[in-house]
Order: structure tokens, then sequence, then C-alpha cells
């Protein structure tokens, strides 16, 4: 167990230059970029949502924080770059607290984008062994600290466990619990029962992705929330989902 204690004239001249000589795009022709989407689950625990490109279109990606007396606690980082700061702006002026922790649940950067940024602001950033050496490999931002097997991290008055269940969307993908809520929190292992896409498959160990989540099920039997790692989390039944999903792509083949 890991306990962690606290820690005009010039400008309008250009501005009218500018205009004057350039034609700006139809604004239909402009993608527009979603903000930061925060919204309370239960308890302490909020879901936000940053947005990406996937496939040519902009895609959401969930990520989650939490509570606690020492500070919030971020599971997975911002998808979006310009999202890092407004992050913490949006906890700090919400919840009056900062942001003391960070964990990151696989290598891949719509969980680990935020990692350097976050580093640079004094924020504990953590992922397991396996994801750290991973996003060393691949050049991704990468966690200062990292652990090797299964761990509770004591934050103020939450106890936060993460469990490496095996091997699926990706061979270092963890999940989150959060026993006080009882809250899962998936990431990219669980899809979403908005889709019928498997999503991204270029890590993935479709054989194995079945006994995971069924680990996953036999660990953290009886969950209120289900969080996956993209789309809709309304719907707890998505462990359930991701099996029909693996077991049609495995048909289908």
């Amino acid at each position: 167990m890991m306990n962690l204690s606290l820690f005009f004239p010039f400008a309008l001249s250009l501005f009218i230059s500018f205009f004057s000589t350039h034609t700006l795009p139809d604004k239909a022709t402009i993608p527009a970029q979603p903000p930061l989407v925060i919204k309370r689950l239960t308890g302490d625990v909020y879901v936000y949502t940053t947005y990406n490109t996937y496939k040519g279109e902009l895609f959401p990606s969930n990520s989650l924080y939490l509570l606690t007396s020492q500070g919030a606690v971020l599971i997975d980082t911002p998808w979006d770059k310009t999202q890092f700061q407004p992050l913490l702006d949006s906890i700090q002026r919400k919840h009056n607290t900062k942001v003391v922790l960070c964990i990151s649940t696989h290598y891949h950067t719509d969980r680990t984008a935020g990692l350097d940024y976050y580093k640079q602001q004094g924020i504990q950033t953590y992922s397991s062994k396996l994801t750290y050496d991973l996003c060393k490999t691949h050049n991704n931002p990468q966690a200062a600290n990292y652990f090797r097997a299964d761990t509770t991290f004591q934050v103020g008055n939450h106890r936060i466990q993460a469990f490496y269940p095996g091997e699926g969307h990706s061979k270092d993908n963890i999940v989150v619990w959060l026993p006080k809520e009882k809250v899962l929190y998936g990431g990219c292992l669980i899809k979403s029962t908005e889709t019928q896409d498997m999503g991204n498959l270029s890590d993935a160990n479709l054989n194995a992705w079945p006994a995971t989540i069924r680990n996953v099920q036999k660990q953290f039997p009886d969950p209120s929330y289900v969080i996956p790692g993209h789309q809709s989390w309304e719907n707890k039944k998505s462990l359930a989902h991701t099996l029909h999903l693996l077991e049609t792509h495995t048909k289908k083949k």
C-alpha cells in the first residue's frame, strides 16, 4: 500500500490590416473542437471527457477524477493537449483543490498524453512498470513513478486499487477500482454498450481478451458503475457487451 501524504492603437491597426488582406474560411469548414466536459458520477467521483481525432473524426475519450481529503486524483489524462491546464483550472474552481496524483491505465496517448505536463506542475504521476516501459519504447509521455504489481493507493479518505487482469486492448491495460463508491474504471479494455466496433486493435491480444474480462468480473463482481474508455457509460453492462463484441469479432474472422 502506498500512502501519499501531501504533497489598443497598435493592436487595432494590426487587426484591421490582417482582415483587410485575408479572407477567413467559412465557419462550416472549421471542425469544432468540443470543450472539456465534466459530469459528476457519484459521491466524490467525476467523469471528464476530452476529444481527439480517430479515423478522421472527433472521438470522445473518458477519464476520471476523484476528490479526496488530500486533493484530486486523475485516472488517465486528457487526450486533447489544449485541455491539460483547463482540467486543473476546472478542478480548482469547482472544488477548491489541486490535483495531487495521476495514474495512467495503459501507454496509448489517450491515457498518457498529459503526463509530461502534469509532472511539470508538480503532480505525482504513476503507471504500471509495463506501461512505463512501453511509453519509453514508443516515445510516449512517461510517468515519473511505476508499480510492479497490483497496488492500492491510499490518498486521504479514499483507497484506489490498480488491478492488472491480463492482456486485452493492449498488453499493459489495467483497471482501477474505487471501493468506497463501487466504481470500476475500465479504460480501453472495456467497450461502451454504445458501440459495435472493437476500436483500435493495433496492440490487442484478441485471444486473451475474453479471459481478461472474466478476470475483471471475478475480481469486481458487483460494480455500481462501469466506465469504459470511450463513449457512453450509463449502461453498466459494458463488460458483458465487450465479451459479446469479442465473440462476434471472432466469428467474423
